[in-house]
């Protein structure tokens, strides 16, 4: 609830909010974008040193791609040290405000040592000292100002309110059933905006225009507090990491665990099935004209891959086309998974960027800069470019982490470390030579194959 509360505050800023809604994937990907931010705070808060560095390294890289043009033509820079500054500072004060709202106020010697280790975080990351204060009074003097002046109703933080819980989709612990995660977020998700809505500041809330109903105070207080009991629950229970790959946990992988969610998903199925059973068919009307010729079952099933196809893989921030934040999406996946350093993922990100170039050429038949579904699904054979057989084989090489020309059973599971559903130590173990790794990408990412390790790895939500 923290997380949620904060970064809704990080979307009201400005440059923020622009840098979210031009290039995150928290709307198409909400659950791996969890599990990725999850996984750089646990670096950056570690005690081994090198590791905090180099992820602040990273991190850095990462940061100075996200540059552009906002609405109203304000430009953005996420290497702004102000706004990272109130990433930071959001972080902080939403943490404070948690453990207040769920009965567990933290005494004022704590609040500083806590805000220290914040301060520490901005140091690693290179920022210079004084764009966050550097006591605890004057930092809620600084936060109120921010609040006060310089904090929007932005399209980034209405997504976040009023979207992306109404259409958050199941994470791969509950992907085999549908309805049942769509019966709880129906009855979830409006309480979630209410509650986030409420937790805000006062003064912000009436400034932006955002709606508050009646009695939200007392839920949001209540919801609070409901989650500051669990503190008494085993702490095994509610250890964040542990929850998180949980929810990660599809239940055909060989974790072993997946054999109990694979027996709890077939009971839950089957008294789905019977619930249908003994429910009467609502009537249905009756067809009004014959289908056209043209529409034939297979194009019509071709059409409805190739949107999908668009719309999981391709469209990786969610807004409805496929612009260059996309790619720059799937390079920053996979270098964070592979763990890459500099010069391995510069080359990675110029592959993408030069394929970006050839499907502008090849596709973009309007000249506005972007590619629709309508135009991909009239071109898709041009997807498997000289460019994409380059980002093919720059992949193998940064896989290949001992360059023998040969990726085995662990440079795999790298790469497809929590979506991989094979036993690489199994018959023949998982494993690529350079032409049928380069042949599988290629079938996937022109859209020609859905069943290999790359769908999971870039299609997962």
């Amino acid at each position: 609830m923290a997380m949620i509360r904060a970064t809704v505050l990080e979307a009201a800023h400005p440059a923020i909010g622009a840098a979210l809604i031009e290039n995150s994937t928290f709307v198409a990907h909400p659950w791996r974008r969890l599990r990725n931010t999850f996984l750089s705070m646990q670096r950056m808060v570690g005690a081994d040193d090198e590791m905090r560095e180099r992820e602040a390294a990273r991190l850095n890289r990462m940061h100075a791609r996200l540059k552009g043009t906002g609405p109203g033509n304000r430009p953005y820079d996420a290497m702004d040290p102000s706004a990272r500054a109130w990433v930071v500072a959001a972080l902080f004060e939403s943490s404070v405000t948690m453990f207040r709202l769920s009965g567990q106020p933290l005494e004022q010697s704590f609040m500083e040592e806590l805000y220290a280790e914040f301060l520490a975080v901005l140091a690693t990351m290179g920022d210079e000292p004084g764009y966050l204060p550097g006591t605890l009074p004057e930092f809620w003097r600084y936060f109120d100002k921010v609040v006060e002046e310089e904090l929007e109703n932005t399209e980034a933080m209405r997504v976040i309110l009023y979207k992306l819980f109404d259409h958050l989709p199941a994470p791969p612990l509950l992907s085999g059933l549908p309805t049942l995660w769509a019966t709880g977020r129906a009855l979830a998700a409006p309480l979630v905006g209410v509650v986030a809505v409420a937790s805000l500041p006062e003064s912000f809330r009436r400034r932006a225009g955002l709606p508050e109903m009646p009695g939200a105070q007392t839920l949001m207080q209540g919801a609070y507090f409901a989650v500051g009991l669990t503190r008494f629950l085993p702490a095994s229970w509610i250890d964040p990491e542990y929850l998180i790959n949980l929810l990660a946990l599809s239940p055909d992988s060989d974790d072993p665990r997946a054999r109990t969610l694979a027996a709890l998903h077939s009971r839950m199925r089957r008294a789905g099935a019977l619930l249908r059973l003994i429910t009467p068919f609502p009537a249905q009307p009756e067809p009004t004209a014959a289908t056209p010729p043209s529409a034939s079952p297979s194009a019509s099933a071709h059409r409805k891959d190739t949107e999908e196809f668009f719309r999981e893989v391709l469209d990786q921030t969610g807004n409805g086309s496929l612009d260059w934040p996309d790619l720059a999406a799937m390079a920053r996946e996979l270098s964070s998974r592979l763990d890459l350093d500099e010069p391995e993922e510069t080359r990675l990100y110029q592959a993408f960027a030069d394929w970006w170039r050839e499907l502008q050429a090849a596709l973009d038949t309007d000249g506005d800069g972007s590619i629709s579904a309508e135009e991909y699904a009239a071109a898709a054979p041009s997807l498997a470019g000289p460019a994409l057989i380059r980002v093919a084989e720059v992949l193998f090489d940064v896989t290949d982490k001992d360059g023998n020309q040969h990726i085995d059973a662990d440079e795999c599971r790298t790469l497809f470390r929590t979506a991989f559903r094979r036993d690489p130590a199994g018959a023949g173990g998982a494993t690529y030579t350079r032409s049928a790794f380069v042949k599988e990408f290629l079938a996937f990412m022109s859209g020609r194959q859905r069943t290999t390790p790359f769908d999971p790895l870039l299609a997962e939500a």
